[in-house]
């Protein structure tokens, strides 16, 4: 497969053969659903286009507690079902479809009760693990195992002796959720889709009863292009009903936001090899394991307010603070968070009133002639969503077109990552980098880690840190910019890398040199540069003033004090 870069150029030429052509299937949104969708559409030959409003996974797909996983407390209600799909896309993701971005993570349960909790729990371990075996995929993930106290406390020396009489420790996987939904919107363009992110739907277009494509207005140009499509499908997320009203129709079923933050915390604070599961009086909590780093979360609560930003709250911070603290001996303090990061879960309305109990599963409907909307569901199960939806729209379509093969589709990056990764010590010879930056690298970009170094080869400078964030090269913002999709410093610091999230200052130490690197290759501006800087330092000023506030409402008017940026026309 040929490596297609989502340049600058390449996003053009898109938005340029869209509106000159009659698509087969147009989808309306660039997060892991969407982009899954135009993978899974592009590989049965149909000619497909991708449109998404800011940037790929900049809503939901992004702000996930970047597991992979089976769902181990849906097992508790009785949804096996849905576990076993997900254990099976687990392990397909881990084996064969993006081993470079998927790996797996140990996580210890403690137990509180002698005998009947480790029957209990441990018997709902062991049917997590035989109905992963029993999908064939992900062979190689270990099985859990029984810990005495002295045991759990040995690979985690930070909990509280009292917090547990005994454990279980078993595998899911984790991933990096922006840079996976970024490569599989990347995958899908090599296969011939056209993609293009600030490009936003501001109506669906009609022929009678039927839908016949959309109205797009390019951000970046200012210019609106008219894009017709056999089919439309609708993979908005939490904006379904939002985008559903530019056709008039309700449909046939609501999504409702759940938000759920998570804090970020250095891993020193943390003693430990292996993540935690925790149950809270609403649902469990994660202390997972992220590079130097630890993510906690998560909240599950009602949001219906501003969708594009959720805030977390002083109130969400001290929740999860409280709970974890309760098995740690030395306490987290709001001192020691790095980075909150808060998104929104596009649940299916209507089973119950709380939304930790509302389906995870995932509908498709034709809600009007050429209109399909995908919605609900899990990060995990997203190719299983993106097939159920293009199967929909071939249906109404009058040729005849072959079935999904994104099962054993990998995408970029994946193929020949083993042997990359066999030859690392070499390549670190080569460009003279040290071998943990090859592996850095490898983790975040695969087989396709030769690109990068590249740049590298052409000016060594590349090659440096970046000033504020050690942990990433200066070469890996102008491949962002330059193949990557990255359109704007938020989308360079919060997305391509994780820097907004993994720095105490949260990126503004890096904002100025990033902005300069990506400048020649987006055609900035030295007015733009400063823009770009004053906008993404306004952004880290209202989430910080937003994470003071007591409560959702003031919490959320003080996020929507930093903009939208606005790119010069």
């Amino acid at each position: 497969m040929r490596s297609v870069a989502l340049s600058p150029d390449n996003r053009s030429a898109a938005l340029s053969a869209m509106a000159a052509t009659e698509l087969d299937v147009l989808v309306i949104g660039g997060g892991v659903v969407g982009a899954g969708s135009a993978l899974d559409a592009a590989t049965r030959g149909l000619n497909v286009g991708l449109v998404e409003a800011r940037d790929f996974a900049s809503g939901t797909s992004s702000r996930s507690s970047k597991l992979i996983h089976g769902g181990l407390r849906y097992l508790e209600m009785l949804d096996f079902r849905l576990v076993a799909e997900a254990l099976s896309e687990r392990g397909l993701l881990i084996d064969k479809l993006a081993p470079h971005l998927v790996r797996p993570v140990p996580f210890i349960y403690p137990l509180k009760h002698h005998v009947w909790e480790r029957f209990y729990a441990g018997s709902g371990v062991a049917l997590y693990d035989a109905l992963a075996k029993a999908s064939g995929n992900g062979a190689g993930l270990p099985l859990h195992r029984h810990l005495t106290r002295r045991g759990a406390r040995r690979i985690v020396p930070s909990l509280r002796k009292d917090a547990l009489v005994g454990a279980l420790q078993y595998y899911d996987a984790q991933v990096d959720d922006a840079r996976h939904t970024m490569f599989i919107a990347r995958t899908a363009a090599a296969y011939g889709a056209h993609v293009a992110t600030r490009a936003r739907v501001v109506g669906l277009l009609r022929e009678g009863e039927r839908v016949t494509g959309a109205e797009v207005h390019d951000l970046e140009s200012g210019a609106t292009v008219k894009i017709h499509a056999r089919q439309v499908i609708n993979a908005t997320g939490v904006w379904t009903d939002e985008t559903q009203a530019l056709v008039g129709e309700r449909g046939q079923f609501k999504v409702r936001a759940s938000k759920g933050i998570h804090l970020v915390v250095p891993r020193d604070r943390i003693q430990g090899d292996s993540g935690l599961i925790l149950r809270t009086e609403k649902s469990v909590l994660f202390v997972i394991p992220w590079g130097r780093h630890w993510i906690i979360g998560t909240t599950d609560t009602d949001w219906d307010l501003d969708k594009a930003h959720p805030a977390a709250s002083a109130a969400d911070i001290d929740y999860l603070l409280t709970h974890v603290n309760a098995v740690l001996e030395q306490p987290l303090t709001h001192a020691d968070v790095e980075g909150v990061y808060a998104g929104l879960r596009p649940l299916l309305s209507g089973e119950s009133d709380s939304t930790s109990k509302l389906s995870r599963e995932h509908a498709v409907a034709h809600t009007a002639p050429g209109l399909v909307v995908v919605a609900g569901g899990k990060y995990t199960t997203y190719r299983i969503m993106a097939k159920d939806a293009v199967d929909a729209a071939v249906h109404a379509l009058d040729a005849k077109v072959p079935a999904s093969v994104t099962e054993n589709v990998p995408l970029l990056g994946a193929e020949g990552y083993d042997a990359v990764k066999n030859n690392r010590y070499l390549l670190a010879q080569q460009y003279g980098l040290h071998v943990a930056r090859i592996e850095h690298l490898l983790g975040r970009h695969g087989s396709l880690v030769d690109e990068v170094l590249e740049l590298v080869a052409a000016d060594p400078t590349l090659g440096e840190p970046l000033a504020g964030a050690p942990d990433y090269l200066r070469a890996e913002i102008v491949y962002a910019a330059s193949h990557e999709g990255a359109r704007h410093v938020e989308d360079l610091l919060a997305r391509r890398t994780r820097i907004s999230i993994e720095t105490f200052d949260r990126g503004v130490s890096s904002m100025e040199e990033a902005a300069r690197l990506a400048a020649p290759v987006l055609g900035w501006s030295e007015e733009q540069i400063e823009r770009e800087v004053e906008h993404y330092r306004k952004r880290v000023d209202a989430e910080r003033e937003s994470q003071k506030m007591p409560d959702d409402e003031t919490a959320d008017s003080a996020r929507l004090g930093a903009p939208e940026v606005v790119p010069l026309v």
